[in-house]
């Protein structure tokens, strides 16, 4: 077991992303504070896994989508040798499989890259004290894919709403928000007789026969 390492002051970050805009916004960000430090800024995964090892830095923010070394696996790398820093994730995408992904690699934070600056400052603060920081999605990513494996109907139900586009999708979670098909038009900007369309196609996607059947299947997969 990894030993812990004392937290420097001001806390040391590494910002990881292969976007210099990115880059430049998150430094310009952190740079302004106090009790905050950022000592590098690695292009990709390869480069921010030799600047971790070389800076030694307290936090790590880490893109995940970077070509040739991605941030799933520099933060594997990083976390297979001694006393890592802790890392968090930021990125545009909470698709399950990356929110698995980056914390069965180690990652300590999962943040989406829209977060408030504000929320980022926190969660360095707080992933540098050693308490895992999530953002909300993430959060009800991980509580859909435990009920999934523990409630049949959520695993059933997000089964058949897998078989249905964005936009029907949309549709779907209106439909079990109790939504008219005028509301929801107004709601998503379409006209009341595409709504219908898109709900008739629901009832045959969902094997649904009615309204209540459709707002069940949504209720069941936790999207409402």
């Amino acid at each position: 077991m990894a030993t812990v390492v004392p937290v420097t002051s001001p806390v040391r970050v590494l910002v990881v992303d292969d976007d210099p805009l990115v880059r430049s916004a998150l430094g310009l960000m952190l740079g302004g504070q106090p009790d905050v430090e950022v000592v590098g800024e690695a292009r990709d995964g390869r480069e921010g896994t030799a600047m971790a090892a070389s800076l030694r830095p307290d936090v790590i923010l880490m893109d995940i989508r970077m070509p040739e070394v991605d941030g799933l696996e520099a933060t594997t790398a990083i976390h297979s040798r001694p006393d890592p820093p802790r890392v968090i994730v930021l990125t545009t995408f909470d698709a399950d499989d990356y929110v698995l992904g980056a914390l069965a690699a180690g990652a300590d934070g999962f943040l989406l890259k829209d977060t408030p600056p504000a929320h980022i400052l926190a969660a360095i603060r707080r992933v540098a004290e050693g308490e895992p920081m999530l953002s909300p999605s993430v959060t009800q990513t991980l509580i859909r894919r435990v009920r999934q494996h523990t409630d049949p109907k959520a695993a059933d139900a997000e089964r058949r709403l897998a078989t249905l586009t964005d936009r029907e999708r949309e549709v779907a979670v209106a439909v079990g928000r109790g939504l008219s098909n005028a509301d929801i038009a107004a709601e998503l900007y379409l006209s009341v007789p595409t709504v219908k369309a898109h709900v008739s196609r629901l009832f045959d996607k969902l094997g649904a026969t009615n309204r209540v059947q459709i707002a069940i299947c949504v209720h069941d997969a936790g999207l409402v």
